[in-house]
């Protein structure tokens, strides 16, 4: 799949299973329960799906040649090299259901006692969902990056400024990786789902689609774009009302 439709999947996903979250108070951890023992505000909702979006991306970090590694310019290029040497290549250990568990568990635990790392993870879904989606100047790498930082910045801040409680980080970064590695599971090259079991799952090669065609440009990301607004909408409608 393309950084664009992760992203976009991963909004979706988010803001259908958002509303589930009210009825899970206490049951993956005690604390949480003064969160999802609530309905989620707009604010929170909003952040949630752009936090989802960007943690879609995330196992895309084994990929330093890959445009979302320019997301904070040199930032998260020197990162996406560390990832690529620890998970072993593109779509090897980050491409895994271990990964995404290991990802929301350590979102949560963040979240939960080191505000300093929750807010690091915070603005780096934040930047590579902007960046998966098209934000940027074409051929500017720097200029592209000081976009992103600035755009970055000034959504975190308004967040903040909203009152945003981020007990549901886990639940949104595992949930945002899940769908990546689930999304490249339908493509012609497929994942090491049970990684560090070798073996890739993917769709036969006349069901699987092929990344970047006709079918994710033309269908999927349509779809998934009106979904997002749609979503959005009704998601929107019954918090606020």
């Amino acid at each position: 799949m393309m950084g664009h439709s992760h992203a976009l999947s991963g909004a979706v996903v988010w803001l259908g299973v958002a509303p589930g979250l009210v009825a899970l108070p206490g049951i993956v951890a005690p604390e949480l329960a003064s969160v999802v023992g609530s309905a989620l505000t707009p604010a929170e909702l909003v952040a949630g799906a752009l936090v989802c979006a960007g943690a879609a991306m995330l196992p895309d970090l084994d990929h330093p040649s890959a445009t979302i590694a320019q997301t904070f310019g040199p930032v998260t290029w020197a990162l996406s090299k560390v990832v690529n040497v620890i998970s072993g290549g593109h779509r090897h250990a980050t491409h895994s259901l271990l990964f995404a568990v290991g990802m929301g568990v350590g979102a949560h635990f963040l979240a939960q006692n080191y505000p300093i790392g929750r807010d690091i993870m915070v603005v780096l879904a934040i930047g590579l969902a902007l960046r998966a989606i098209g934000i940027g100047v074409p051929g500017k790498k720097l200029t592209s990056a000081l976009v992103n930082i600035g755009l970055t910045a000034g959504l975190f801040a308004t967040f903040l400024t909203l009152g945003v409680q981020y007990a549901w980080l886990g639940f949104a970064i595992g949930i945002g990786c899940l769908v990546h590695v689930l999304g490249d599971c339908l493509t012609e090259r497929g994942c090491p789902v049970l990684w560090p079991i070798p073996g890739k799952w993917l769709l036969p090669y006349d069901i699987g689609f092929k990344t970047g065609k006709k079918f994710e440009l033309n269908i999927l990301a349509p779809v998934l774009s009106v979904a997002v607004v749609v979503l959005l909408f009704l998601r929107l409608g019954v918090t606020s009302g």
